[in-house]
């Protein structure tokens, strides 16, 4: 299947869209220890880190049930409107509380962003042929990961950390515009009752998480006296939560998440693969160029660049594998390879020592990236290629939201497992001292393999879901169907 020249357009504002979301998190990166030393110390940021992913994570289930319900361009615009908000926030805040406020208000519309522009794609390409539009979504993340940490690093030298946030309005606007006139996909015409218990039991669970994983990565659960009563007062409500989503997922006539789905391994495996991933992936690359800053002692251009070196791996295997995925429809080896190689490359940097050949720290940061590019986009294709349309916001925001759990649980544990092994390390031995809890992922990518090994091999579908429904065939404004 060819993809008419009036879609072009829309690939291009859902790649805009996606861009907005992703550069964020490769932006702010090297700003870390800037915020931080600002608003509190190097402590806090961990809960700067999770603040941002658990709100886009919580928020990512509702998205995509709504977006079944009502239609994708609406809730694109909404994640849009929350974001800027919240990055305009950010630029203008003057204590913690604000700058943690309006980085959860970020992360509200950040997590409505990817997801959505995903969804957008899953309903016009096939599973067949998107393959090799990973390509083009590889593209979006080369320029995040490629520009986003230098762009970062430069602002934060030249006129400071607020300009990152500030930065992102003109393309915000920009991706609004685009969104409002070439998206247009027709509104379902079926709408089941909305699962609202099931959505904010979610989202509940997922705060309780994220509080819980941000006051362990901050250490405070590990006085005496009042942190423990916090603790067990977050457990409870994780418990209560999750036995209320259960419940909802039962009886619920169209839960947020279907626990019918995780019976077919198509499905499942995709989902638990993800999780892994995101704390592995996350976990490194959320501190990657804090360590190598305060642990080399570099500019924030140059520790950024770390992170330019572990996506550029990506990219180029997500890229490479996507075209042969459309060309012989066959996934599977992929995300076995894939999980191998971030193992091995993971638990390489763990050894990264200050005495290590430049060249050889590079080169292991390839590996691992590369080997994530092989895993990340393929597990969100298999899920969605394993379900029918009516449920395909379903997959795709179960796959991307438990790759931000995964994600979110990373960045705590990583950061808590950094400030216990570096508390009162003098400066020139931080590096000795932080770089092993890095390698730590490498045995949950071990976990992922195994799990890769179960994937069914299938025959990816040939038609886009919106040709498969029969109540929206055509994307409307582009005038041409898929």
């Amino acid at each position: 299947m060819t993809t008419p020249r009036r879609l072009w357009p829309v690939l291009v504002c859902l790649m805009i869209v996606m861009l907005l979301g992703a550069i964020d998190q490769t932006a702010s990166a090297p700003a870390l220890p800037h915020i931080a030393g600002e608003f509190g110390g190097l402590e806090v940021m961990p809960l700067i880190v999770v603040a941002y992913l658990g709100a886009a994570t919580a928020s990512m289930p509702a998205y995509g049930k709504l977006g079944d319900r009502f239609g994708r361009r609406p809730l694109l615009l909404i994640a849009i409107g929350l974001f800027t908000a919240g990055a305009l926030a950010a630029a203008l805040a003057g204590s913690l509380p604000v700058f943690i406020g309006a980085r959860i208000v970020q992360g509200l519309g950040g997590g409505g962003l990817m997801l959505g522009a995903q969804a957008v794609i899953g309903e016009i390409v096939s599973p067949r042929e998107r393959g090799r539009y990973l390509g083009w979504i590889g593209m979006v993340y080369v320029i995040a990961a490629v520009g986003g940490p230098v762009v970062g690093g430069l602002v934060i030298q030249t006129v400071g950390w607020r300009w990152i946030f500030i930065g992102y309005l003109p393309l915000a606007v920009l991706a609004y515009v685009l969104t409002l006139r070439t998206i247009g996909l027709p509104m379902p015409r079926v709408r089941r009752p909305f699962d609202v218990l099931g959505a904010a039991s979610i989202a509940v669970l997922i705060a309780g998480v994220v509080a819980t994983a941000s006051l362990t990565a901050t250490a405070s659960l590990t006085a005496t006296g009042a942190g423990w009563p916090v603790a067990a007062t977050l457990l409870a409500v994780i418990a209560i939560a999750a036995v209320c989503w259960v419940v909802t997922a039962v009886r619920a006539a169209d839960p947020v998440i279907p626990l019918r789905l995780f019976r077919d391994a198509a499905f499942s495996v995709p989902v638990g693969v993800s999780f892994l991933i995101g704390v592995a992936l996350f976990g490194t690359i959320s501190f990657l160029p804090a360590v190598v800053q305060l642990g080399f002692g570099v500019s924030p251009v140059v520790a950024a660049s770390t992170v330019t070196i572990a996506m550029g791996g990506v990219i180029v295997t997500m890229t490479a594998s996507g075209r042969i995925i459309s060309r012989t429809g066959r996934y599977r080896v992929f995300p076995i390879v894939g999980t191998a190689m971030a193992a091995i490359g993971l638990g390489l940097l763990g050894a990264v020592r200050t005495d290590t050949p430049i060249w050889a720290a590079a080169l292991v940061l390839l590996v691992m990236g590369a080997g994530v590019g092989f895993v990340m986009q393929v597990m969100l294709l298999v899920a969605q290629n394993a379900v029918t349309h009516d449920n395909l916001g379903v997959a795709t925001s179960t796959v991307v939201f438990v790759r931000q759990v995964g994600a979110t649980v990373g960045v705590a544990v990583t950061g808590a497992l950094i400030n216990l092994q570096t508390a009162g390390v003098p400066a020139d031995a931080y590096l000795a001292a932080a770089v092993p809890v890095l390698g730590y992922g490498a045995g949950v990518l071990v976990v992922a393999f195994v799990l890769t090994i179960l994937l069914p091999a299938r025959p990816l579908r040939t038609s886009a879901g919106a040709v498969e429904a029969p109540h929206s065939a055509v994307v409307e404004r582009s005038g041409e169907t898929t």
